[in-house]
């Protein structure tokens, strides 16, 4: 393991990050700021509470999530198309770096980013809203395996990718809506039975299930299968870059 290659993509994508913390730190806190000053102050004071939770409280996981994972998945996805559309990916196959390595830089720095931005995001809710987190080792522990699963997510993204619509197009047209319709802004148990068994087939109603855990010691999913669900999807994206770096599909062509 060639450590020094993968500090040097770390360090390279974590420092456009920093050049660019206007668009990548601060547009997202404040966007989810206004979700939680419209729902969680003005409306939430309006609805009854949700499993013994007042309102503004319960939806702090899901607006959390929908930060974290739009993030993850933009961060790496951007990370590795980049040096494809400059050219300068064909300096990565020309070093002495491993297909490991590559994809320990890349979406290490796409992951801590994205983890940045969530507990910046966690922070801010404080500010607004009274919660309080039961088990925070849990919330840390489910935020940076969702980190990690869909920054892989997005380096697959990224190098599927022929062009910038199509690496905005899964994150706006297929997450956004997945963790609309995932329980961020309501408990799934309040649907009627047959669109609670349709929401089961939703994978993001595991990931925020599982984080509003963390949060209240209270979830739809139980604890134990949002786990063994984000393990099943981490395996399945890294068996899909591991048969992209094999094949060299999108990668050497």
């Amino acid at each position: 393991m060639n450590f020094q290659s993968v500090k040097s993509i770390y360090s390279f994508e974590m420092a456009r990050f920093f050049r660019t913390l206007s668009q990548s730190l601060i547009s997202p806190v404040l966007s989810t700021s206004l979700y939680f000053i419209v729902f969680g102050a003005a409306i939430g004071s309006r609805i009854e509470e949700i499993d013994g939770i007042s309102y503004g409280a319960f939806i702090v996981p899901g607006l959390i999530m929908l930060s974290v994972l739009t993030q993850s998945i933009s961060n790496a996805s951007f990370g590795i198309y980049f040096p494809k559309f400059l050219g300068s990916i064909y300096e990565l196959h020309t070093a002495p770096v491993s297909y490991l390595e590559i994809v320990l830089g890349y979406v290490g720095a796409a992951a801590t980013k994205s983890a940045l931005i969530g507990l910046v995001i966690l922070a801010t809710a404080f500010f607004f809203i009274d919660f309080e987190i039961l088990h925070p080792v849990a919330m840390l522990a489910f935020l940076a395996l969702t980190c990690v699963s869909f920054s892989l997510f997005g380096f697959i993204i990224g190098i599927w990718s022929k062009n910038f619509e199509q690496l905005q197009m899964i994150p706006l047209l297929v997450i956004t809506p997945l963790v609309f319709l995932g329980g961020s802004f309501y408990s799934i148990s309040m649907l009627p039975p047959v669109w609670q068994t349709i929401t089961l087939f939703n994978p993001v109603v595991y990931l925020i299930s599982g984080f509003r855990w963390a949060f209240y010691g209270a979830s739809d999913i139980n604890i134990g299968l949002s786990l063994a669900m984000i393990a099943v999807f981490m395996v399945i994206c890294l068996g899909i870059i591991w048969w992209t770096f094999k094949t060299g599909y999108k990668i050497k062509t």
